[in-house]
C-alpha cells in the first residue's frame, strides 16, 4: 500500500500533506484540536476538504477543488477505521458483526461467515461469535472490532485511540493484540500514549495547528524530539534556540551546556536543541558549584508519582515546563512542594545537542 494525500480544510485551519510507504505503520500525536481527527475522517470520507488529492495504491480516493472534483464513496476506498467505541450492529450476532464487511463487499455468505470466524478466533474471541453486542465487556467489543475491520481486508487501517475508552488491566491485552495484527500491515494510529507509539508504529507524525510540525522514525524522534509537546510525551526535557559557545541559548536568553549528538554537526549561529532527561536533573535548594553545570532556577508546579520516583514538574519562568525525577526520600529532604523555588542542575555531559 502506497499513500499519498494532501488536503486543506479552512474552516479547520488543515492543511497537510502526507506520504505512507507499504506496510509502514505511522503514529499520529498531537495536542486536542491539532487536526489529528481531522486528517483521519478526510481519509476515510468522512470529511471532503476544500481542496486536494489522495491516492491508494495508485487509485484516486479524491481530486477536489471546492464542490467540484473526483471523490470516492467511503465504503469503496479499501479503508477501514477503527474507533475509540466499538460502534458495533446491537442487531447482529458477533459472528454477523464481523461478516459485513465482506458482505458489503459482495462476498457469499458462507466465505463471510468464515472469514469472520477465522479473525474472532485470531483474536481470541472465537467463543463469543454467537453473542450480541450487549452481551460483551468493553475490551471484548473493542477486539470484534478489530476483527469486523480486518476482515474488511482494508489496504489501509485507521484507528483513532483504540485503547482510550478501555480500563488500565484491558488496554496492555489489546495493545499486544494489535501489535501482532498490524505487523507489516499499512495502519495509522492516533494516540495520546507514549507506548502505543513505541509498540505500534515505525514513523511518527506530530501534529500542530492542523499541520505536520515534526515526522521521523518513531526512535528518533521520541529520542531527539524537535518540538516541547513531544518532548513531553517522551518524557524529556527541550529546550530549543541557536547554538552558541557550546550552548543552546533560546530567544528569552535561556542558556543550556551540552554535547553535540556523535555524527551531527552543529554549525556556530545556527537552530539547535539541548535534551535531557528528568533522571540527569538534580534539585537543590541552593545552587550547587563544581563541574561544568546548567543551572535553573525554578519553581514547582506539581509533584507526580512515578512508579517509585515522583517527577518533579517546574515553572522557569521563561515559558519552560521542565521535569526532574527524584525519589520521595529527596522530596521529604528538601521539602519539595508546589510554590517553592529550587535550582534544577544538570551536567553538561547529560545534556545532547543537536541541529534542527
Amino acid at each position: 500500500m502506497s499513500l499519498m494525500m494532501q488536503a486543506e480544510v479552512a474552516e479547520r485551519g488543515f492543511e497537510v500533506e502526507l506520504q505512507a510507504e507499504p506496510g509502514e505503520r505511522i503514529a499520529v500525536l498531537g495536542h486536542n484540536g491539532a487536526g489529528k481527527s481531522t486528517l483521519l475522517a478526510v481519509l476515510a470520507g468522512l470529511l471532503r476538504p476544500d481542496r486536494g488529492r489522495a491516492s491508494l495504491d495508485g487509485r484516486t480516493l479524491f481530486d477536489v477543488d471546492g464542490r467540484r472534483g473526483r471523490w470516492l464513496a467511503p465504503h469503496a476506498r479499501g479503508i477501514a477505521l477503527l474507533a475509540q467505541d466499538a460502534l458495533l450492529f446491537p442487531h447482529l450476532s458477533v459472528l454477523d458483526n464481523v461478516a459485513f464487511g465482506p458482505r458489503s463487499a459482495g462476498v457469499s455468505v458462507a466465505v463471510a461467515r468464515q472469514r469472520a470466524a477465522s479473525w474472532l478466533e485470531e483474536v481470541g474471541v472465537a467463543d463469543l461469535a454467537g453473542r450480541r453486542p450487549h452481551q460483551l465487556s468493553g475490551g471484548q467489543a473493542q477486539r470484534v472490532a478489530i476483527a469486523r475491520a480486518l476482515a474488511a481486508e482494508p489496504r489501509l487501517l485507521l484507528l483513532d485511540e483504540p485503547m482510550a475508552a478501555l480500563d488500565v488491566a484491558m488496554a496492555p491485552l489489546l495493545r499486544r493484540l494489535l501489535g501482532r495484527v498490524l505487523a507489516d500491515r499499512s495502519s495509522i494510529l492516533i494516540t495520546h500514549d507514549l507506548l502505543d507509539a513505541l509498540l505500534l508504529s515505525d514513523r511518527i507524525i506530530v501534529m500542530d495547528g492542523g499541520r505536520v510540525a515534526e515526522t521521523g522514525p518513531t526512535e528518533e524522534v521520541l529520542r531527539h524530539p524537535r518540538t516541547r509537546f513531544t518532548a513531553r510525551i517522551a518524557g524529556v526535557n527541550l529546550i530549543r534556540g541557536s547554538y552558541r559557545g557550546g550552548a543552546v541559548v533560546d530567544a528569552s536568553g535561556l542558556s543550556v551546556l551540552g554535547a553535540v549528538k556523535e555524527g551531527e554537526a552543529v554549525v556556530e549561529g545556527a537552530a539547535a536543541a539541548a535534551v535531557f532527561a528528568p533522571s540527569v536533573v538534580s534539585i537543590h535548594t541552593q545552587p550547587p558549584a563544581g563541574s561544568p553545570r546548567n543551572n535553573l532556577t525554578v519553581t514547582i508546579a506539581e509533584l507526580e508519582p512515578l512508579g517509585e520516583l515522583i517527577r518533579v514538574r517546574a515553572d522557569d519562568h521563561r515559558g519552560h515546563l521542565l521535569s526532574a525525577d527524584v525519589t520521595a526520600r529527596s522530596v521529604a529532604e528538601l521539602d519539595l512542594f508546589p510554590g517553592r523555588e529550587v535550582t534544577y542542575s544538570v551536567k553538561a555531559a547529560g545534556v545532547t545537542v543537536y541541529p534542527l
